[in-house]
């Protein structure tokens, strides 16, 4: 029976041995700790050159290579040339084909996994080939080599950067820190900076054992990546929050293999040695072998997938709130707040706030940064869309440092121009405008709001309800979504735009999908609001008067998603008795923490919302860009939003969240004014029994109020 050993300088109570019959040849196979003693890894050595068939040595790097350079780890080579008589490895080649393997398995089984995460190497040259592996789905990447190696309280990030460090490495390879500086503050400040990389960090690439000095608020929520992790190694681990261990080190015989004790396995099983084992030799052995990395949820399965959204300010208001031009803002005359605002157009992007406590019923989590840019409407509009753009894509680039995976568009950047086209071509992380999810909320909010009014008749079957909907900007991108489902429930439907042959193009598209669809066309809204049961708004009229809501039928309910609102709250409060509610409006499901936007805790927009479904299914794609919005991804969406927990948020008007109360004063107001109405044209007689009808409602009113 053959002997194999691997001597390691981590820890002795790592240690144990099996036999085993590998490769047709009986081998006992055992591993011994030094506890950091090189003394003591040079005795066992020598004892074991005589004994053993091969030999492994563990905690240790024989060679490697960045770019063109390849470098000679000497302490190691002075412990590989103790042996005399026996062959020694470190298993360098093996174990760069089991990380490699690993984080390509992560990959395809977690689906996008490392698409652009925020990756911590401990050292970049040691883990070289593992680095340009992951560049491959990101750039974030830093490497800790400067400060780990050298004292230089530096990151490196990129790998061009690491490159040109490595060229100049053995000019200081071999320089060392003197004792006193690596200890007490330089070695305080090494760790600090070391501390805070690992917290902004989703991803850290280190050997385990040089691990144990950091705790719960530097690996939180990190997944590590790393090579024969056990089980005592695992707990560890998962108490100091670990999420994930991706690790390619085989098990057997109910132990964790280094590479460097598998390698000396083959070695004495097959008689060859280092050098005159090939890859194929690899590919077979590890195939025959029927193993696949490891990925490991300490504490259950938990997945944070990353986001961004862009917003801007809607008008001069959001500035005094913004620090330090709130104070200033308070004593300003409006001449010097409209300078403000040109200023402010220019200013780069910030991050308003990060976004945490996203969490889907399927265990998946999100978190995000809403990226603010500097212009309102009025100066978006003033400006080319060229302008816009190079603004979305200095907020996309700072999303991507960020570590977000994919970003929205919110509010007047998603209307500018080719509605993020451009963008999405530019930019270096995919796009949605969230136009799809903004016109699901529509209907979504728009249904609600008929249900809980009580005015129209209660379907029957499978048939169009009766009653007559309007869509205002029927030929924008949310309008026209807005439109065809209309025409698939409602009786009568009119679309009203400007854009006249844009009108004709789409009533010819939509009677090819709903040929009994009954559709009439307008240039005006208010040539036929009268007689309308419910009107979706949906224009990009810059808070123009789009229709005159004194005409509007009484118990009508109006949805508007126009950002900014097509019907400001001094309009609404012209009609007590019309229902005008903001929809787009979804319940984010978790603990969501978030700077306010103007809405309820954990409520956002259905375009934010959209942006955070996709993180939350993974789905790291231009989804929704574009003015042509696809009727399948309006249904996709909605049903991806259901799946994780993304609910219709409390109707809302103007004046904040309406409650069954406020929704059933509108009712009574609606009843009684459409009383009045029919009086008003019906013979003396009927006017006189109705009037009596209109009083005792009116009293009921008022005692409700």
């Amino acid at each position: 029976m053959k002997q194999v050993v691997s001597i390691s300088l981590g820890s002795s109570s790592q240690d144990f041995d099996f036999t085993t019959v590998f490769l047709g040849e009986k081998l006992h196979v055992r591993r011994i700790g030094t506890n950091g003693s090189t003394a003591a890894a040079v005795k066992l050595i020598k004892q074991w050159d005589k004994k053993a068939a091969a030999i492994g040595l563990g905690v240790l790097k024989d060679s490697y290579k960045v770019g063109s350079r390849r470098f000679i780890e000497k302490d190691s080579a002075r412990l590989k040339a103790v042996a005399t008589e026996v062959p020694v490895t470190m298993g360098g080649r093996l174990g760069d084909i089991f990380q490699e393997w690993a984080v390509r398995h992560a990959q395809t089984h977690l689906g996008s996994y490392f698409n652009n995460a925020r990756v911590l190497f401990f050292s970049g040259m040691a883990d070289y080939k593992l680095a340009l592996s992951i560049a491959e789905y990101t750039t974030n990447l830093q490497f800790a080599d400067p400060l780990l190696q050298l004292g230089v309280p530096k990151l490196l990030g990129s790998l061009d950067a690491l490159n040109l460090y490595a060229n100049g490495a053995h000019y200081v390879k071999d320089w060392t820190l003197p004792a006193a500086m690596a200890s007490g503050p330089v070695k305080e400040w090494t760790q600090f900076v070391l501390r805070k990389a690992m917290q902004k960090a989703s991803v850290i690439v280190a050997p385990v054992h040089e691990l144990d000095d950091f705790d719960l608020e530097d690996l939180a929520g990190k997944t590590v990546i790393t090579a024969t992790v056990n089980d005592e190694r695992i707990g560890q681990l998962g108490a100091k929050g670990v999420a994930t261990i991706i690790d390619g080190s085989p098990v057997m015989h109910g132990h964790v293999l280094g590479a460097n004790m598998l390698d000396a396995m083959i070695i004495a099983a097959t008689g060859k040695t280092p050098h005159d084992i090939l890859e194929d030799d690899y590919l077979e052995i590890i195939t025959g072998l029927g193993c696949e990395p490891r990925i490991i949820h300490p504490s259950g399965y938990r997945r944070v997938n990353r986001f961004a959204f862009v917003i801007h300010p809607l008008s001069q208001e959001y500035f005094k709130k913004v620090k330090p031009i709130e104070m200033l803002s308070q004593v300003s005359p409006p001449v010097l707040m409209n300078s403000l605002e040109k200023i402010m157009a220019y200013a780069p992007p910030f991050v308003y706030s990060h976004v945490t406590g996203i969490k889907s019923p399927t265990g998946v989590e999100a978190e995000g940064w809403l990226i603010s840019v500097g212009g309102t409407p009025k100066e978006i509009m003033r400006h080319s869309p060229e302008f816009t753009y190079r603004r979305l894509l200095d907020a996309a680039a700072m999303a991507k440092r960020l570590g977000a995976q994919i970003m929205g568009l919110g509010a007047f950047t998603k209307v500018v121009g080719d509605a993020g086209l451009t963008v999405a071509k530019r930019a270096p992380l995919p796009i949605t405008t969230g136009n799809s999810y903004s016109a699901s909320g529509a209907l979504w909010a728009a249904h609600d709001a008929i249900l809980r009014m009580r005015l129209l008749p209660v379907p029957r079957g499978k048939g169009k309800v009766k009653f007559k909907a309007m869509v205002v900007g029927a030929t924008g991108a949310i309008g026209s979504v807005c439109a065809r489902m209309m025409a698939r429930v409602a009786e009568e439907v009119y679309m009203v735009s400007p854009e006249t042959a844009k009108l004709l193009a789409l009533k010819e598209s939509i009677l090819l999908e709903s040929p009994d669809a009954k559709i009439f066309l307008s240039a005006h809204a208010d040539k036929d609001i009268a007689e309308m049961d419910m009107i979706v708004t949906a224009t990009s009229g810059a808070g123009k008067k789009v229709l005159d809501i004194m005409r509007v039928k009484p118990g009508c309910v109006i949805t508007d998603v126009a950002r900014p609102l097509d019907l400001p709250a001094s309009e609404v409060a012209k009609r007590p008795d019309v229902l005008v509610i903001e929809s787009g409006e979804i319940q984010l499901p978790g603990d969501v923490q978030m700077k306010n936007i103007g809405l309820p805790k954990g409520v956002a927009y259905a375009c934010l919302a959209e942006t955070i479904v996709l993180a939350l299914e993974g789905r790291f794609e231009n989804f929704t860009v574009g003015r042509a919005i696809e009727w399948e991804k309006v249904r996709e969406i909605y049903q991806m939003g259901l799946k994780h927990g993304m609910k219709l948020a409390a109707i809302s008007g103007v004046n904040g969240p309406f409650s069954d109360d406020d929704i059933e004063h509108v009712r009574e107001l609606a009843l009684a004014a459409r009383a009045k109405l029919a009086l008003g044209s019906a013979p003396s007689a009927v006017k006189a029994r109705a009037a009596k009808k209109v009083s005792v409602r009116k009293k009921a009113v008022a005692k409700a109020l």
